[in-house]
């Protein structure tokens, strides 16, 4: 059972692929929930949603690949910019004029993206565990991904022949890499569940979709004025705290380091991040 239903819902067509959106609350401003790595859908906001609808509007959407979304096994729908001009489409549908951008990991590049070529839709953004080219080895690697691999153990994982044999098997060792607190076996089984809704062969397409380079990220950086807040964990094993401060350096925003905390404390500590993108919620409201 969900703590809160949504008020409406529907879907945009991207391109011909479908994306499912839905709304919930009706307060001020609009807070847009991006997408992260379609490895999860939309509910992975799910101890989010219902606080911060009490107090704002709240839009979420599930990226392609998962969800009720469509899971298109060509690459082209996964690129940073058809990714961003889906979270601008969501916006349009929903009679959105600017809203405050949140995104997790991955997500920050579809934000950056809407941040640097839509500015006048953007109120601020707070980026949770940001994953970005910002800093050199800052992201989590393995062997490389399209090539046999003849370890299966640690980031070796990571790789299209052990994802096609063993997608369950990789879930399961992604997400205990990205919850690194005591504690977390509810939060892991909800996103290997949730993992287990789409297929690897998705996957494998958004692995093969162009990714932002860092000159890239730093032009984009430079083009928004929005203010930003960055949150991000002191024990992140996907993406490096220097990624966030990087990120917080580039955009001159807010940084917020969560003693502790994971890849992913929107959902292991949610009640501390939802006060956080609260306050920067309310902070930026008077640039509506």
């Amino acid at each position: 059972m969900r703590a809160r239903e949504p008020d409406s819902d529907g879907f945009v067509d991207l391109d011909g692929v479908k994306l499912h959106w839905e709304r919930f609350g009706e307060g001020a401003p609009t807070l847009l929930l991006l997408p992260a790595w379609s490895v999860v859908h939309s509910r992975f906001w799910k101890a989010q949603v219902p606080y911060l609808a009490r107090h704002f509007r709240v839009l979420t959407y599930d990226g392609p690949g998962n969800g009720r979304s469509d899971r298109p096994l060509a690459s082209a729908p996964y690129g940073y910019e058809p990714e961003g001009r889906a979270a601008v489409a969501v916006l349009d549908a929903t009679g959105t004029g600017r809203a405050v951008l949140v995104s997790l990991s991955m997500g920050a590049q579809w934000a950056l993206w809407v941040m640097a070529h839509h500015p006048e839709r953007v109120l601020g953004s707070a980026f949770v565990g940001p994953s970005l080219a910002l800093v050199a080895g800052g992201e989590a690697e393995g062997p490389p991904f399209d090539e046999p691999s003849t370890s299966t153990e640690g980031w070796a994982r990571y790789n299209r022949y052990y994802w096609l044999e063993h997608w369950e098997g990789f879930l399961e060792f992604f997400f205990s890499q990205c919850f690194t607190e005591p504690h977390s076996t509810k939060q892991r089984e909800d996103c290997v569940g949730w993992g287990l809704e789409t297929t690897p062969e998705a996957l494998i397409a958004m692995e093969w979709a162009p990714q932002p380079d860092e000159a890239t990220l730093r032009r984009w950086c430079g083009r928004s004025r929005a203010p930003t807040l960055v949150i991000h964990g002191d024990e992140d094993e996907i993406s490096s705290l220097r990624i966030g401060q990087a990120l917080a350096e580039a955009t001159g925003g807010r940084l917020v380091v969560l003693g502790g905390a994971g890849h992913i404390p929107n959902a292991r500590d949610p009640v501390k991040v939802n006060l956080l993108v609260r306050d920067f919620a309310e902070s930026v409201s008077g640039r509506a």
